[in-house]
C-alpha cells in the first residue's frame, strides 16, 4: 500500500525545504547546463548564459505572479496583503515566459548578441525545466484534472505511487501533470533529434517549433485541468494564450521563411569562440 508523497524534503532548523523547490533548482540547473553546452557549439560563451539566469529568474517568478494576480484579481483586491505571498502558491508558467522573454531581448540588446539565435540555444533547456517542473505539481496534489475513477487510471498502467498521488480527499483526479509532461517530453526528442540536421532550422525556428508544440499540448491540457484562470468565467486564459501563441508563431515561422531568410541556425553567432567585447 502506498501512502501520498509527503511535499517536505527535508528540514534544515525551523526551515522547511518542499520538493517543488528542490525539483524546479533541479530543473534550472538542467536548463542552464544544456544551454551553456550547445552555446559553445554555437559561439556563445558561459558567461552569457550564467549572468542571463540571474537575471531571467526571479523576475520571471515576479512575472508569473504578476500574471496570476491579474486573472485572479477580484480576490486580490479584496486581501491586498496576499498579492506578494508567493509562498502560498499562485504562480502562472505563461507569465514567467513573458517576463524572461522580455529580460532575454534587454540582455542580448545589452550584450550584442543575436536574440533569435539565444532563444534557440536555451528553448529545450526551458522544455526539459516544463517536464521536471510539472512533477513538483504532482507531488503538490495541483495543477490536476477534474475527477475520474480508479478504474480509469489503472487503464493507463500508472505506477502505483502516481495513481495513490492522484487521489486526493479520496477522490481521484485525472493526471493532467503528468500529460504534459510526456508530451513536453516527446516533443523535445524530437526538437533535439532535429536541431544539429543541416540546412533543417533557420535561427529563430527552434525556439518557434518550441512554442508551437507547447501551445498545442497546453491547450488540450488545460481543457482538463480545475484550476484555470478564466477571462468573463467562460474562456480558459491559457487556452486563448495558446491558441493566440500558435497562429502568430506560425505566421510567423512562415514570413520569416519567405521574406526575411535568415541565417541557419548551425551557423551559430558568427562570432569566433570565445571572443571578447569592448
Amino acid at each position: 500500500m502506498f501512502l501520498t508523497i509527503n511535499p517536505i524534503a527535508f528540514h534544515l532548523g525551523n526551515l522547511s525545504v518542499k520538493w517543488y523547490g528542490v525539483i524546479m533548482a533541479v530543473a534550472i540547473v538542467l536548463a542552464t547546463w544544456m544551454s551553456i553546452s550547445e552555446g559553445k557549439k554555437r559561439q556563445i560563451e558561459s558567461d552569457d548564459f550564467i549572468d542571463l539566469l540571474l537575471w531571467a529568474v526571479p523576475l520571471g517568478y515576479v512575472g508569473a505572479r504578476i500574471y496570476y494576480v491579474i486573472f485572479e484579481w477580484g480576490y486580490y483586491s479584496q486581501h491586498p496583503n496576499q498579492i506578494i505571498a508567493i509562498w502560498n502558491g499562485g504562480i502562472a508558467i505563461y507569465g514567467g515566459l513573458i517576463a524572461g522573454l522580455i529580460v532575454l531581448l534587454v540582455f542580448c540588446y545589452k550584450r550584442m548578441l543575436p536574440p533569435f539565435l539565444m532563444l534557440d540555444v536555451i528553448s529545450p533547456g526551458i522544455m526539459a525545466a516544463q517536464i521536471l517542473g510539472r512533477w513538483g505539481n504532482f507531488i503538490n496534489q495541483e495543477a490536476h484534472g477534474g475527477p475520474t475513477t480508479l478504474h480509469f487510471l489503472e487503464s493507463l498502467h500508472l505506477p502505483e505511487f502516481i495513481i495513490q498521488q492522484m487521489k486526493i480527499n479520496g477522490v481521484y483526479y485525472q493526471p493532467t501533470f503528468l500529460y504534459e509532461s510526456l508530451f513536453n517530453l516527446i516533443g523535445l526528442i524530437i526538437i533535439l533529434s532535429l536541431r544539429h540536421k543541416k540546412h533543417f532550422f533557420k535561427q529563430g525556428e527552434v525556439f518557434m517549433s518550441y512554442l508551437m508544440w507547447y501551445s498545442v499540448v497546453r491547450f488540450f491540457v488545460e481543457g482538463l485541468r480545475t484550476d484555470s484562470l478564466y477571462i468573463f468565467g467562460v474562456i480558459r486564459v491559457s487556452q486563448l494564450l495558446s491558441l493566440i501563441l500558435f497562429i502568430g508563431v506560425l505566421f510567423l515561422f512562415i514570413y520569416r521563411r519567405v521574406k526575411v531568410k535568415p541565417k541557419w541556425y548551425l551557423d551559430g553567432s558568427g562570432l569566433k569562440y570565445p571572443y571578447t567585447r569592448d
